[in-house]
């Protein structure tokens, strides 16, 4: 029985060594925390998308944006190398390469519920005010590890929307920290108000009780 890899997982798996360590630095934090903020924050992002995309407009939506801002450009390690190595993250200048910088993609991914990603992500992972500019250096990569595997699977938007439904359950299913703050974001949309204050207990106990 075939079933295919996480994309959590196989994101997570291309940010070892070099670029989690540079995430670190530029978070000023050890690489042991970056990763597991990392770990939170992939889910995070890729099950939102999941949420989006499970409209046909907003399945349509994204594909066009990666159709037209994230493929073709460099592969995933030169993308990795020009964002960490110039410190790309903060949004700064954003040069002429037509690649939308990782602010304006979170907004395009959380809308209204970028601020409370971010508070979310950063509570529960010890980083803080820096949540924000962690999931500023991962929106394009995400962006575009998702152009190349829609590229060489040849999805349409159809197929895309699929994919990242099953990410998005696959997330909720396996919970953790990811798992959790999708969980509330999603809930907190509609009637359902959950508070932070069960994912942060969940979060003392996976971060070893640390605040």
């Amino acid at each position: 029985m075939n079933s295919p890899a996480s994309l959590v997982d196989e994101l997570m798996a291309q940010l070892q060594g070099a670029p989690l360590q540079q995430m670190a630095q530029q978070l000023g934090t050890s690489p042991a925390q970056a990763e597991d903020a990392v770990g939170a924050a992939l889910p995070l992002l890729l099950g939102t998308l999941g949420r989006n995309a499970a409209q046909p407009q907003g399945a349509m939506d994204l594909f066009g944006a990666l159709q037209r801002d994230h493929s073709g450009g460099p592969d995933l390690g030169g993308l990795l190398g020009s964002l960490l190595g110039s410190g790309a993250a903060g949004g700064g200048a954003g040069g002429g390469g037509g690649r939308p910088d990782g602010a304006a993609i979170l907004g395009h991914i959380f809308g209204g519920n970028q601020q409370r990603a971010e508070a979310g992500l950063g509570q529960v992972t010890g980083l803080g005010a820096n949540a924000g500019q962690l999931l500023q250096m991962l929106a394009p990569i995400v962006m575009s590890f998702l152009a190349q595997r829609m590229s060489a699977g040849g999805m349409d938007a159809g197929g895309l929307g699929q994919a990242l439904g099953q990410e998005q359950a696959r997330v909720q299913q396996q919970g953790g920290l990811g798992g959790g703050l999708l969980g509330s974001l999603l809930d907190q949309d509609g009637d359902g108000q959950v508070g932070l204050g069960d994912l942060l207990k969940m979060g003392g106990g996976l971060l070893g009780g640390r605040r």
